[in-house]
């Protein structure tokens, strides 16, 4: 069970890196980056797999609830937001991008300071 978890570990990783070097590497730009849709959904489907994993492995630690809400919430909106620009390709508003952004950065941050 730990190596399909770290699979979707690695996969979840992936995703963000995805969404957040898009967005720094289209910062100036207009629209977002291509991949930002996909990228937001690969985080957001293999971020629920791990969950389930570690809720069916006796062996792992149970999930922290609130930190996974948190995640879960902020992923959602990141992928809501990614779909919506993508939707409006070049016209989207810059807003738009730094939300996605700096939805990601936090998304991040949870991940790595909240235990």
């Amino acid at each position: 069970m730990s190596f399909l978890y770290g699979v979707f570990l690695f996969l979840h990783m992936v995703g963000w890196a995805i969404v957040f070097g898009g967005y720094l590497a289209t910062m100036k730009q207009p629209g977002v980056y291509k991949g930002t849709l996909h990228g937001a959904l690969t985080a957001l489907v293999s971020g629920i797999a791990m969950v389930g994993i570690r809720e069916m492995d006796d062996s792992m630690n149970d999930p922290n609830m609130v930190k996974i809400a948190l995640k879960l919430g902020i992923a959602l909106v990141v992928v809501l937001l990614a779909f919506v620009a993508n939707a409006k390709k070049e016209d989207a508003p810059v807003g738009l991008k730094h939300a996605i952004g700096g939805l990601t950065l936090v998304n991040i941050a949870i991940a790595v300071f909240v235990h």
